[in-house]
Parts: C-alpha cells; sequence; structure tokens
C-alpha cells in the first residue's frame, strides 16, 4: 500500500505539472516556440546532465558487475514486446498507417520522459540501471521505430552516417562521461557536480511540462470520441503490464530488474508519433488522441498496477 500511495502521489505531482503546460499553451501565456525551446533545453541540457550525475556517483565496478543484467534484461523485454505490439496493431485497425502507429505505441511506452520522472522519484536506487535497462529500447527506436513505423516510405532512405547519427545523442554522451567520472573521481565534483545535479533536477518538471503543452495543441473533443484510441490505451496501460506481472511471478529475477521492467511497461503511449510524422505532414490526430488518453489514463492505472506488482512480485 505504500507504493501504491507513493505512486499515486507522484503521478497527482506530474498531471499537476501537465496541467499548468496545458494552460500556458491554451491561453497563449507563452511564446509559439516556447515548446520547441522547452524541447531542445530537455534533451541536449537536462536529460544529459541527469544522466551523467547519475552515472558520476553511482557508476562503480562493483554496480558494472551486475550492469549486464539489466542490459540483458532490456534486449529480452523489448525483444518479446516488439513483435507483439506488430501483432496486436493488426487486429486494431485496418488502415496500414495507423497499425504503424499504433504498433510504435504499443511496443514503445514514455520510458523516457515519463518513465525517467516515475523511476528517479519512486526508485532512485536503481535509477542508473533503469538507464541502461531501456538502452535497448533507444537502440529499437532508432533502427526500427523511427525509420520503419513512423517516417513515410519515401523518406525513409538513408546514408550510413543518417543511420548512426541517433545514437551519438547528448543522453549517451552524458552516459559515456559520466561513466569515466564515476570510475576514476571522487563522488563530489564542487560546482561542477552541483551545476550537473541542478541540472538534472530541472528534467522531470520540464519533460510534463511540455507534455501538457502538446496535449493543448489537441482537439479534446475528437480524441475523446476515438474509441479504438482507448482500446490501445488500455492494451499498453493495462494488458502488456498484467502479462509481465504474470511472468514475473513465475521467474526468479533480481527485485531491481522487475522493479525496472514494471516500470518500462507500465508508462502511457510515447510523444514520438506525433513529432516525427507531423515533421513530414502526416496526420497526426490518432497520435495526439492516443498521447492524451493514455496520459489521463496513466494517473489510475500506473498506482493500481504497481500496487499489483507489489502484492504479486516483489
Amino acid at each position: 500500500m505504500d507504493l501504491f500511495l507513493s505512486t499515486l502521489n507522484q503521478m497527482a505531482f506530474l498531471l499537476l505539472l501537465m496541467v499548468i503546460g496545458y494552460i500556458l499553451t491554451r491561453f497563449k501565456l507563452v511564446p509559439d516556440n516556447a515548446h520547441t525551446v522547452l524541447s531542445k533545453l530537455e534533451n541536449n541540457v537536462f536529460i544529459p546532465a541527469l544522466v551523467m550525475g547519475t552515472f558520476m556517483t553511482q557508476f562503480t565496478v562493483a554496480r558494472l558487475n551486475v550492469a549486464w543484467q539489466f542490459l540483458l534484461g532490456g534486449f529480452v523485454v523489448i525483444g518479446l514486446t516488439a513483435p507483439l505490439a506488430s501483432l496486436l496493431a493488426r487486429f486494431c485497425t485496418k488502415d496500414d498507417y495507423l497499425r504503424k502507429i499504433y504498433a510504435y505505441g504499443l511496443a514503445f511506452s514514455n520510458f523516457g520522459f515519463m518513465g525517467n520522472a516515475v523511476v528517479q522519484a519512486l526508485f532512485p536506487h536503481i535509477f542508473m540501471e533503469y538507464l541502461i535497462f531501456v538502452l535497448p529500447f533507444w537502440m529499437l527506436i532508432y533502427t526500427w521505430g523511427v525509420p520503419v513505423l513512423l517516417i513515410p516510405a519515401g523518406e525513409g532512405k538513408r546514408t550510413l552516417g543518417q543511420k548512426l547519427k541517433p545514437f551519438l545523442n547528448p543522453m549517451l554522451i552524458g552516459m559515456l562521461i559520466g561513466m569515466v567520472i564515476g570510475l576514476i573521481a571522487p563522488p563530489t565534483l564542487g560546482f561542477f557536480g552541483t551545476a550537473v545535479t541542478t541540472l538534472g533536477n530541472c528534467m522531470s518538471p520540464v519533460a510534463m511540462l511540455l507534455t501538457g503543452m502538446t496535449i493543448a495543441k489537441i482537439d479534446l473533443k475528437a480524441a475523446f470520441r476515438n474509441v479504438p484510441i482507448y482500446v490501445v490505451s488500455l492494451i499498453r496501460l493495462v494488458a502488456i503490464p498484467l502479462v509481465a506481472i504474470l511472468i514475473m511471478k513465475f521467474l526468479p529475477l533480481p527485485n531491481g530488474l522487475s522493479v525496472c521492467i514494471i516500470c518500462a511497461l507500465a508508462m502511457p503511449l510515447g510523444l514520438t508519433p506525433i513529432v516525427v510524422p507531423s515533421g513530414y505532414g502526416m496526420d497526426t490526430s490518432d497520435a495526439s488522441a492516443m498521447a492524451l488518453i493514455s496520459h489521463l489514463l496513466s494517473i489510475a492505472t500506473i498506482p493500481l498496477i504497481f500496487l499489483l506488482f507489489q502484492a504479486v512480485v516483489v
């Protein structure tokens, strides 16, 4: 019950930040480019700082010895959920474009923005392991999720350099720098360590503000009337985590790995299916509805899933 109440409190906090972001955008209290500016700050400064600070203070030789378990676990989980997502998407719609959007949403939750915020708040002792666990998720996003599912076929042809470029991103660079510092330097680095920690603390609130700003641009009436979206959202938020809990009940997994799995799988549908297709002039109404409905439902489903997880697995 303690985990349920803690999770419910955290979800209420995140919801409040999303509402603030929604109000700021809906009532034009911020410039039109505020979303773009904050997004660049989030991806180029705040997330890399959070990752770097985590590895600076937690990446030790002792923890390195068990890191492979989380990396392997990430490969296994996404290796199972991605094909399942493609299969389930075929039963949700006959439209080829929507199938790809649904497949992406079912394969990749918002394990980044919201997942990071939830794990950092509720399970800070395994946040480093969580970042390692979701690395295979990012790899599949760059190699299959975005280029195959979200980019139009005629636009998907890229050079080898273009294919490799996403892997050399600020988050990965921050992780590598944090690893080196964590292994060779003391955990306290004076003003540098303070700067990294302070910038990293901005990640969660800015991420939720951005989510609210994105939702503010959605046609709410059309989104709430889109019945198939509720089905996809409930599969993402309820069915997939429940199957994972059932499987983990019978597997002798380390507690930290089990927490990483449920945190990555219980999050709502991500925002990437809105951002990427819109850049190619594609219709993002269904993707936007997915983001809105699933994030609202997740306020209730995540605490309940965590409560069941604590009762059955932990």
